[in-house]
């Protein structure tokens, strides 16, 4: 008898908040100083709420997101709780508008809920109601464009405690604050900690061959999106002339974007962003395209989900660490000697401190 219940959709909630970051993320594109989160609950007629949240990146955003949440949750209501039909229905309501950017952000946030919604139903952490169960997974810290010294003081602190993994954002003025920064970044970190960068997308094709080109012989675990995100060409180009692992993944919106990269040989390693790959049911096409195509794949943010789907990944590599929703979250992300736990009770382990919520909330 199979353990999935059956659920009705009652209705959806959707509230804004904005919560400050210990550590600001600094890009070449800006700084994050607050997560900008839209947090879900997805209500059945049986009681059991599923929750999930979205990451809107931009203040301005965050609103706009919400509505789209809420206007695809009121053309649910008495719908069964089953992913994959609901997914259906809400792509069939997007054709026109188009199923990519907020609309796809606000499908993907509903697809996480209704998973977590079956998951506590069935009293089975996510993980295992994949066919998976929840397990130590290697994580990266995940850092932002800190500068060579306080990107020093950051590495330091990620072996202590306990990651061999670090990740900093670059895309300075110049190759040589870029080469100053990473080279600081290594010498602290040492042989017990690997490095990888992320450019986020800030250089044309003509200078991120020659500033990868600088950044080869450095020993670095990968080098992300040096160029636009969706310019295919332009990453099978870079990549065709490093040695490094060249790595994408974060803004692909959809498997069909997916696909399009590996096609054209523009990356060597994928990282597939929950929220914009098309959530839990996103997420397993992608793990499937992923193993096809012999790519170690890491995660993009949503650490806690992410955590329970790197368990039921053919090629899970690495989880990236940058708990942007920990303050409003009831239990926080465990992390023990570099690896993230996911915990091992009914859902995703996304639940809500209420009081947090409502200190943050936007109005």
């Amino acid at each position: 008898m199979s353990v999935l219940p059956a659920l009705t959709w009652a209705a959806l909630n959707c509230t804004p908040v904005s919560v400050p970051l210990a550590q600001p993320v600094r890009t070449a594109s800006g700084d994050v100083t607050h997560a900008s989160l839209a947090l879900i609950d997805l209500v059945t007629e049986q009681g059991t709420i599923g929750r999930s949240y979205l990451f809107a990146y931009a203040p301005w955003a965050l609103q706009p997101l919400v509505a789209l949440v809420k206007g695809l949750g009121e053309l649910l209501a008495g719908h069964p709780i089953a992913p994959a039909e609901i997914e259906r229905a809400l792509q069939a309501r997007l054709r026109l508008l188009g199923c990519t950017g907020l609309a796809a952000m606000a499908l993907a946030g509903i697809d996480m809920a209704a998973w977590d919604a079956l998951a506590r139903a069935a009293g089975l952490p996510l993980a295992r109601l994949l066919g998976g169960r929840p397990r130590a997974v290697p994580g990266y810290d995940s850092q932002g464009m800190d500068g060579a010294e306080r990107g020093g003081e950051l590495a330091q602190r990620a072996v202590a405690q306990g990651f061999t993994m670090m990740k900093i954002k670059i895309g300075y003025p110049t190759l040589e604050e870029d080469l100053a920064a990473v080279r600081h970044v290594q010498s602290v970190l040492g042989r017990k900690c690997a490095l990888a960068v992320d450019y986020n997308q800030s250089l044309s094709v003509p200078e991120a061959l020659r500033r990868c080109g600088a950044l080869d012989p450095l020993g670095l675990a990968w080098i992300a999106e040096p160029t636009l995100a969706d310019d295919d060409e332009g990453h099978a180009r870079i990549a065709a002339c490093m040695h490094t692992p060249l790595q994408l993944g974060e803004n692909w919106f959809g498997t069909h974007a997916m696909a399009r990269s590996l096609r054209q040989q523009a990356c060597d390693l994928v990282m597939p962003d929950a929220m914009k790959i098309g959530g839990v049911s996103g997420w397993l096409r992608a793990a499937s395209l992923a193993g096809a195509a012999t790519r170690p794949m890491s995660s993009h943010l949503f650490p806690e989900l992410s955590a329970h789907l790197m368990a039921v990944t053919p090629t899970a590599h690495w989880l990236e660490v940058l708990d942007l929703a920990a303050p409003v979250l009831a239990a926080p992300l465990r992390v023990e000697g570099g690896c993230v736990h996911p915990a091992d009770a009914p859902g995703s382990g996304v639940d809500w401190n209420d009081a947090a919520v409502e200190r943050y909330r936007v109005r």
